[in-house]
């Protein structure tokens, strides 16, 4: 009986209440009775019940009455109406306003019966597609992640795999580059998904206000604290939370973040009580954390707590093929938001785009196809609508005369690859020998290469 069907019967005559008490009883349902429609409607907002058995004609508040507050109150609750009177036009009425069913008595026992059991059969059934409807729109979909590389493809296919674990995940990578979206991406794909996904930039606030917003704090904790504030680390309970820029905290929040990992609980600044904590952490980097731990500024104990399971993103120069859906992308995104018509990029410009360097990786290159998109004024973005050569950062940028054509601003990394490249034409491709001219070993070359994207 604990998990029985609750059914409240609200009829304004007490022998008929006690009837059906003693019948529903006797078929396995928990019953409450209500004498009127303004206690039928007082209890629904008071208790879930699975169904409500109530008459039409009574004296303080009507049944149709009390089935329009009902159903304000709890739209998805089955209410089958019960009257002597049986009237097609009140039928019709009922069933207009939301009612389940229409009964009239004196009753057929067995159709009440099976007149129950499809009310709660169809709230179950319902339930379970809203339901299922949530998970379908909770579920990643590998579409939301532009980009059909093999590095991409092989980045998916961990996260399918790490996602229905319960392990911690540290993921690294340059700035820029999608890691929030990953991660997003492990909390969709989890048993967690039903969850919140809660996230903070730990290098977005000060040490005293990261506390208090990871872990909560008690009225009066500290200046302006007058009320209580739930941490993140409560409000994503059941779910997952990501610390974006983990590495940013300060030694002394490293100690507490340690503590919260180790013993599942939490404590409120300014208070003493312990709350247990139910969340997956994931925690996000663009720093070199094994580097940080060796130089004394992040502890060893947490980046072993942090990184059981080490997701590398890739930069985008590492998946250029990706370049051109990622930019169409953003095109038909932000010519959308501005109410542009542009149909695409000149070949030119998605010539730009895909020998373009990009340090600040998918962030940059969406920053520039939304100002290409702003101050277009054709058809199509050309590159003198990407700006790319004028800010000094076209990555060959070599005089056909053999002289180097850098602007002010460029990187040193564009500087380092149109010297190598350089250097590789004039060697006619022979690494050992352009690694000598360069003054390194091949094996540094190699490195090289392979960091700025170029096969040999």
């Amino acid at each position: 009986m604990k998990n029985a069907p609750v059914i409240l019967v609200v009829d304004d005559d007490s022998a008929h209440r006690t009837m059906l008490r003693t019948l529903l009883s006797g078929w396995g349902y928990r019953v409450e009775e209500a004498d009127d429609g303004v206690a039928a409607i007082a209890a629904v907002e008071q208790t879930p019940f699975d169904l409500v058995l109530m008459d039409i004609r009574m004296v303080t508040v009507s049944g149709i009455e009390a089935l329009d507050g009902i159903k304000q109150r709890n739209p998805a609750i089955p209410v089958v109406m019960m009257t002597a009177y049986s009237s097609i036009e009140t039928a019709v009425d009922a069933l207009k306003r939301g009612a389940y069913d229409y009964l009239t008595k004196p009753f057929d026992f067995e159709k009440l019966k099976v007149t129950i059991v499809r009310a709660l059969e169809h709230t179950q059934l319902t339930e379970e597609n809203r339901r299922l409807r949530e998970d379908l729109a909770r579920q990643f979909d590998r579409q939301q992640i532009v980009g059909r590389s093999p590095v991409m493809e092989r980045l998916l296919d961990t996260v399918a795999q790490v996602a229905t674990s319960e392990a911690t995940v540290l993921l690294t990578g340059e700035s820029g580059t999608g890691k929030e979206l990953i991660a997003e991406a492990v909390h969709a794909d989890s048993k967690r998904k039903r969850g919140t996904f809660v996230t903070i930039n730990c290098a977005a606030i000060t040490e005293t206000l990261l506390e208090s917003e990871l872990f909560g704090h008690e009225k009066g904790a500290f200046t302006g604290a007058d009320r209580r504030k739930e941490g993140r680390f409560q409000q994503a309970g059941g779910g997952s939370i990501f610390l974006d820029e983990v590495s940013e905290m300060s030694l002394g929040m490293q100690v507490k973040l340690l503590r919260v990992i180790q013993e599942r609980e939490v404590t409120r600044v300014g208070g003493s009580d312990t709350l247990p904590i139910d969340v997956r952490i994931i925690a996000a980097t663009n720093r070199n954390l094994r580097g940080l731990v060796e130089n004394g500024q992040f502890r060893e104990d947490l980046y072993y707590r942090l990184n059981v399971v080490n997701i590398e993103v890739p930069p985008l120069r590492m998946r250029s093929e990706d370049i051109p859906l990622l930019a169409q992308s953003f095109l038909e995104r932000f010519a959308e938001q501005n109410q542009k018509q542009i149909n695409g990029f000149t070949p030119q410009a998605m010539e730009e785009l895909i020998r373009y360097e990009w340090p600040g990786n998918v962030r940059e290159l969406m920053n520039v196809v939304e100002r290409a998109v702003v101050l277009a004024r054709g058809d199509y973005l050309d590159p003198e609508s990407l700006l790319l050569t004028a800010q000094g950062l076209d990555r060959t940028a070599v005089h056909a005369d053999g002289g180097d054509s850098f602007g002010e601003g460029t990187t040193l990394d564009n500087v380092e690859r149109a010297t190598i490249l350089k250097t590789l034409d004039a060697t006619g491709g022979n690494k050992s020998e352009a690694a000598r001219r360069l003054g390194i070993t091949r094996k540094t070359l190699n490195s090289k290469l392979k960091k700025y994207g170029v096969m040999g």
